[in-house]
C-alpha cells in the first residue's frame, strides 16, 4: 500500500507497509529520511527530521519574505512614478527606478514625500547644474588633496571618498560645493553596477578650529548629501576628531537626519571597538596609514586632474553613445544616472 502526501509541492510523505519517507524537496537540494519500525530509529529519525523541516520553512519564510518586500517596492515605484506625471527627458533620464527606490526609502515609502524631495531634486540640479561641472573649474579646490576619490574599494566594492579638513585652501562656499558635488557624482559613475552606495573616509590630522569650514557650509554640505543624493552614503567614518571638535559637532548634528546620523561612525586609535568596526568595511593592505592600516597615503593632484579628465571624456562618449542609439542603457547607467560627468556640458 502506497499514499502520497505533498505539502505546497515541497514536502512529500510517502507512506508503505515498511517504512515512513520523507522527501523535502527544494531547488536542487534533495534531503531524505527514513523511519523504521524500530521505536529507536523513529525518535532519532524524527529529531533530525524536524530541525531539518524547521530550517527548510525558515529559509523559504526568509525567501518569502524578500519577495514581498520586492514586490511592495515595485508598487512604490510604479506608483511613485505615476504621481510624478509627464517628465522632460532630462528628468526622464535621472529617475530611473534605482533612483526612485531611494528616494522612497529616504522617506520610508511615503510616496508624496518622496516626490516631494525628488521634485525639489530636480529643482535644485536644474539651478545647481551639477551637469556642467568639470574639473578644470574646480582643480584648484583639490590641489592639497582635501577631498578626492581613493584608488580603493570597500569589502562591498563601493566608491571611498577620502576627505582631509586640515588640508582646506579655499575659503568660497560656492565653489567647495562645486567641488563636492563634483567628487560625490564621479563617485557614482564609477560604482561598479551592483552598488549605489560609497563610504566615506575623513582624516582629522591637521584640522582645528582655524582652518574649520563655517556652520553655513556644513550645513548646506549636509542638505546636499542627504536630500538630494539620498541613500548613496552606506558609511563615514570620522577618524581621530580632536577634542574641539565635539564643539562643531554638537551644532552639525542637529542638521542630520536619523538615517544620515546612524551612518557616522567616529573611530578614535585607542578606542579598539571603533577601530576593529572601521577595518570590517575596509581591508587592511588598502586602508591608509593615516586610519591605521598598511597602505601609503598619497595625493598626487596632476595625476588625479588627469584621471578626472579621462572620466569626463569616458562619460560623454558613453551618453553620446546611448543617445545616437535612440535609447537609455538599463545596466550600469542604472547605477550612474545620477552622474552629473555622464552628460554633456550643455
Amino acid at each position: 500500500m502506497l499514499l502520497l502526501l505533498s505539502l505546497s509541492g515541497t514536502l512529500v510523505v510517502v507512506i508503505n507497509s515498511t517504512q515512513l519517507t520523507f522527501y523535502i524537496l527544494e531547488y536542487h537540494t534533495f534531503i531524505h529520511f527514513q523511519f523504521f519500525r524500530s521505536i529507536g530509529d523513529i525518535f532519532l529519525q524524527g529529531i533530525l527530521f524536524e530541525g531539518a523541516v524547521m530550517m527548510f520553512w525558515r529559509k523559504n519564510s526568509h525567501k518569502e519574505n524578500e519577495c514581498v518586500h520586492q514586490l511592495q517596492a515595485d508598487e512604490k515605484v510604479n506608483e511613485l512614478r505615476a504621481a510624478m506625471g509627464r517628465l522632460t527627458k532630462a528628468s526622464e533620464h535621472f529617475c530611473t527606478d534605482a533612483c526612485l527606490k531611494r528616494y522612497l526609502e529616504a522617506r520610508n515609502w511615503d510616496v508624496d514625500k518622496a516626490m516631494k524631495m525628488l521634485e525639489e531634486t530636480i529643482q535644485w540640479r536644474s539651478t545647481f547644474k551639477p551637469d556642467s561641472i568639470r574639473w578644470n573649474d574646480i582643480a584648484i579646490e583639490g590641489e592639497t588633496g582635501k577631498a578626492y576619490r581613493a584608488n580603493f574599494f570597500d569589502r562591498q566594492g563601493r566608491t571611498v571618498l577620502i576627505l582631509r579638513p586640515g588640508m582646506q585652501n579655499t575659503t568660497g562656499c560656492e565653489n567647495q560645493m562645486r567641488h563636492l558635488v563634483y567628487l560625490l557624482e564621479n563617485a557614482i559613475y564609477n560604482l561598479p553596477k551592483d552598488q549605489e552606495q560609497m563610504a566615506w573616509l575623513i582624516d582629522f590630522t591637521g584640522w582645528s578650529m582655524s582652518n574649520a569650514v563655517p556652520v553655513k557650509t556644513s550645513r548646506e554640505t549636509i542638505n546636499i548629501l542627504q536630500n538630494h543624493y539620498p541613500e548613496r552614503l552606506a558609511v563615514a567614518f570620522l577618524y581621530n576628531p580632536p577634542r574641539i571638535f565635539e564643539a562643531s559637532w554638537k551644532i552639525v548634528k542637529y542638521f542630520l537626519d536619523a538615517k544620515t546620523f546612524a551612518k557616522v561612525k567616529f573611530v578614535y586609535p585607542k578606542n579598539k571597538d571603533s577601530v576593529e568596526l572601521m577595518k570590517t568595511y575596509f581591508d587592511d593592505e588598502n586602508l591608509p596609514a593615516e586610519f591605521g592600516g598598511r597602505a601609503k597615503l598619497h595625493y598626487d593632484h596632476e595625476e588625479f586632474s588627469r584621471l578626472m579628465n579621462e572620466d569626463e571624456a569616458k562619460a560623454e562618449r558613453e551618453w553620446k553613445s546611448e543617445n545616437s542609439n535612440g535609447h537609455i542603457n538599463n545596466g550600469k547607467p542604472e547605477v550612474c544616472h545620477e552622474s552629473a560627468i555622464a552628460l554633456p556640458a550643455s
